[in-house]
């Protein structure tokens, strides 16, 4: 009786062994981050073959103001969070989905430093790549990636601003929208001259009545101008909402992950 008894004790400790090493958190995942005496939730999903054996791409979604709170979980609800759900195999990354507090903005620097806290503790726990960081957001989150973006130049590898813009829309009032540094200067040039050479996919439902469709257009003629990599999508007769259908485009994670940040080389002697 010795004999089956060490046999299913050994197959016991061996399966639990195997399964501990094997069962590395993936899917949503509740995180936070404290930044002086605030905790603030957040999610991060990981891909189900997520393995800390190699680098993985990171994706920093900045959500709409709708999705504003301290929950920590409806921020996933809305966008990214519900394209992963519905084609989970188009998103081989790190998703980082911070959450923006009742009555604040992504424009607010509190809120961006604890998003992008949020973000370097995840690249930290995730083994993220640092050569393929990524930005998105949709409408106020869209004004977000733009600001993080211009103050933040060449931290990201391809930036995806979805009905987002640089001046708030009438009769909404957002704090710190990005001003330019001379009053007479134009706001979108001098965005589009920080963010360079940085690879721009912007997307916009033509018949926005929340955000102007005209905030995309001046920015995608302005990073033309300024010689900068930039594809626009404009929704005929789409509304608010164009979210749903840019993440479901299959394109746009094949794009977006295939840009990497080009780091300085070792330089020759002269």
């Amino acid at each position: 009786m010795r004999k089956p008894v060490l046999l299913v004790l050994f197959n016991a400790v061996f399966f639990a062994l195997t399964s501990s090493a094997l069962g590395a958190e993936t899917g949503f995942l509740d995180r936070a981050v404290k930044i002086g005496a605030e905790n603030y939730r957040y999610q991060v999903y990981a891909p189900r073959d997520w393995s800390k054996e190699r680098k993985w791409p990171v994706i920093l979604f900045l959500h709409g103001a709708g999705e504003r709170g301290d929950d920590g979980l409806v921020q996933t609800e809305v966008g990214i969070g519900a394209a992963i759900r519905r084609y989970v195999d188009r998103f081989p990354a790190i998703v980082v989905m911070p959450q923006c507090r009742k009555e604040q903005w992504w424009t607010q620097d509190a809120m961006q430093e604890q998003a992008l806290k949020a973000f370097e503790q995840s690249v930290k726990e995730f083994n993220g790549d640092p050569e393929r960081f990524y930005l998105t957001g949709i409408s106020m989150g869209g004004y977000g990636t733009w600001a993080i973006a211009a103050k933040h130049p060449g931290k990201f590898a391809a930036l995806a601003p979805i009905c987002g813009g640089i001046r708030p829309p009438a009769k909404i009032a957002i704090p710190d929208a990005y001003k330019a540094s001379d009053p007479n200067a134009d706001p979108y040039a001098e965005v589009a001259r920080k963010i360079d050479k940085t690879p721009v996919w912007i997307f916009h439902g033509g018949a926005d009545p929340v955000v102007p469709p005209d905030e995309s257009r001046k920015m995608n003629e302005a990073l033309k101008v300024a010689g900068g990599d930039v594809k626009y999508t404009e929704y005929e007769n789409v509304g608010h909402n164009s979210w749903d259908k840019d993440y479901a485009e299959t394109e746009l994670m094949k794009w977006m992950l295939g840009k990497r940040l080009k780091r300085p080389g070792p330089q020759k002697p002269e």
